[in-house]
Parts: structure tokens; sequence; C-alpha cells
């Protein structure tokens, strides 16, 4: 006799009452977990790029490096690189956004003023900024042709991990920062409880590094927009449209939990290849939020909610010669942005599912007491979307 879709997800929440299984710390089996498009849903209205992934725009790699040993160290680094090239010498116009600010965004001010970027983006726990600005200058100063270099503005975001994660124990070093920007890749980005995600929790669940695309149709530009996020907030989780979070009994100001928290931060990456002006790659990081906010993020007072565009786009890039005098720079104009703005909402959307679909439930032992973390039921989530579906 089959089922309904409230039966199943009635025995699905029962089985996933805060048990762990035993050694569940490890992303192994994160090839196994689905994305929110092997459910069959697929947030918005936009075509994805073949990766699905920030890697789609020509150019950009990501590298990573996952930090998970002994009982509760549960870390890492994640690193965006722009291009290939010198990205001191060849500058790729920025713009940032900032929704909440209770983070550590190092060389904020620096896009802000110049609304420009010149180092690898660097995602990290919150205590180990410094160590990701280490790592940054370490490998931007050895590059062949940097020798009369003096001054570098290292980009590197955070979310706090310390509820996974030893964080006063600063296991990150420089050299792994080094090593996350040097195996970084074009290819498929590995998503879940990986690299500065590895110790993440968001919505009261295990959230960690997630990504995602969308291609324009050449009608309007044929451009393509990327994002990556770090997830670690709260609220009240909804995935595309479907409200998970209360159906599990699991969100923001639940009555039968009065110390439910959304605090936590967001890190937002926004690549694409479009011509775009920093103010205009500003307008996109602003858009950004949309995405978030559909998931049914609380943008709580203790949240750092950050996002970073950059356009890979050969005609706006700050070139030694475009910088020396008065040049031509390609300008995508502000009648044919919105287009874009739909792109980057859904992209982070589901780059943030993604980031929660991906992850692995997480056991860690934080000032004597193991802490476990779920993953997302997988089944509890079917069932609520095809409760969904079905009305």
């Amino acid at each position: 006799m089959s089922r309904s879709p409230a039966d199943i997800l009635a025995a699905a929440v029962s089985a996933a009452v805060l048990v762990a299984a035993p050694g569940a710390n490890a992303q192994d089996g994160a090839a196994e977990r689905p994305t929110i498009r092997d459910l069959d849903r697929a947030p918005g209205i936009l075509s994805s790029g073949p990766l699905n992934a920030i890697t789609d725009v020509a150019g950009v790699k990501v590298g990573q490096v996952t930090l998970r040993s002994g009982d509760s160290v549960r870390t890492g680094v994640t690193a965006i690189v722009p291009h290939g090239g010198s990205l001191f010498r060849d500058k790729v116009p920025a713009g940032l956004s900032v929704a909440n600010g209770f983070g550590k965004l190092a060389g904020a001010t620096q896009i802000m003023e110049l609304g420009e970027i010149e180092t690898p983006i660097v995602l990290t726990n919150t205590l180990s900024v410094a160590r990701g600005i280490d790592g940054v200058l370490d490998w931007t100063l050895k590059q062949p042709g940097h020798e009369d270099i003096r001054s570098v503005n290292a980009v590197v975001g955070e979310t706090n991990d310390g509820g996974l994660n030893d964080i006063r124990a600063r296991v990150v070093t420089a050299a792994d920062v080094v090593r996350a920007i040097e195996t970084a890749t074009p290819g498929p980005v590995e998503q879940g409880a990986v690299g500065a995600g590895t110790g993440t929790i968001a919505f009261g669940f295990k959230g960690g590094i997630g990504t995602s695309s969308r291609k324009l149709p050449d009608s309007l530009g044929g451009f393509t927009v990327g994002v990556l996020v770090q997830s670690n907030y709260g609220g009240v989780l909804s995935i595309d449209g479907a409200p998970v979070g209360v159906r599990l009994g699991r969100y923001y100001l639940r009555e039968e939990v009065e110390n439910e928290r959304a605090d936590g931060s967001i890190m937002i990456v926004v690549a694409t290849d479009a011509p775009l002006s920093d103010r205009n790659l500003e307008r996109l990081a602003n858009r950004a939020f949309a995405g978030l906010a559909r998931t049914g993020a609380a943008f709580s007072n203790g949240s750092g909610d950050y996002a970073i565009a950059f356009s890979t786009a050969e005609g706006v890039r700050r070139t030694p010669e475009r910088r020396a005098g008065q040049a031509m720079v390609a300008d995508w104009p502000n009648d044919r942005m919105s287009p874009l703005f739909v792109a980057v909402a859904e992209a982070t959307e589901e780059a943030i599912l993604n980031s929660l679909l991906k992850a692995q439930t997480t056991t860690s032992v934080i000032d004597g007491k193991t802490v476990t973390v779920e993953a997302l039921d997988i089944e509890a989530v079917k069932a609520v979307l095809a409760e969904t579906a079905s009305r």
C-alpha cells in the first residue's frame, strides 16, 4: 500500500531526531546526497550553466582545503580565483554589498573605495582571517613580476564555525591558504561540508559550501552569473517555496524552544562575464540578498551577511595600461541589468540549498561536550516538496 506524502514526512521526521550515525564526520558520502536539481526542483526560470557552478564563468577557479581531524577540528579554506593571470596587475572590477555587518571581511574598504579586487577571494573561519591574509600575501608576493609590490589588498571573508570546530585552536595556516589557491581548478566544485564550510551550520542543520549558475539567453546578452556561498546562518528554512523548516519543527522563534537562535553569517561570492562597472557590480551584489531571503534567512542582529561581485570580462579588466591614463572601457547599460538581477537571485538561492543538501551530518567535541549537527533528512525534504506540489 502506498503512503501519502504526509505519512512519509511523519516517518522521516521521527527518524531524524538528533541522532548521528557513528563516524558520520566525513564528507565521503556527499556524492550520494542530492542537489536541489536531483530532487527535480530548480529555483527560478533561467537555465544553469553546464556545471551549475561559479566556475561556469570562464576563467574562474575554485580551490578548497578541508581540515578535519581528531574530535574537534572541523574547518578549512575555500579560495575563488577570478582569472588565471596576474590578479594584482590585471585587477577585476568589483562591488560589495552588506546586509548586516556583524562580520570580519578583510579588504572591504578598498573594494568600496576603488571598486576592484587584486587577489583571490579567500573564505575561512572567523579567527583565521589573519591567517587568510598571510596566505594571500605569501602567494601574491611570490608570483613572477611582483617583486616590486609594497601593498596588497587581501580579500578574506569568514563565518564562525565554532559550533562544530575548536575555533580557538586556530589550526588554519597560511600554507593551507596557499594550497587552496594553488590547487584551484576551473571544473566542478565540491559542495557541502568541505573547505570553509566544513564546520558551518545553517537553519540548525549542517551547512557548508554551495554553488550554482545562470546563463542568460543570447537575446539578453548571453552572459553567465555564477555564485558560491559559505552558509552559516539561521531563520525559517524554505526550499523552493516549501516550508521545510516549519514542517521539520526546526526554525527561528519556534515557541517550543525559547532560545532558538538565528545568528551566524553568510558569504556570497558572485562572478559574471558581463562587462559591468563596479557600480553595477555593487547593484548585482545587492540583488544576491533576494536569493538569500527566499531561503528564509532572518538577517539577524548577530549575522554577517556579505556579497561580493566581480566581472571577468576583458573589456572592463583594470590592466596596467588602462590604469596609466584615460582609457575606453566597456559598460553594460543600466537599462539591461534586470535579467542579471534575476540571475543572481536565482543562483544564490540554489547555491544555498545545495550547501545544505550536499552536507553530511557532523559530530564534534566542543568545550568537553559532544555536539552533533544533522544534515537535512532527504526523505523528509522530499515529502515536504511532494506535499507542497500536490496542493
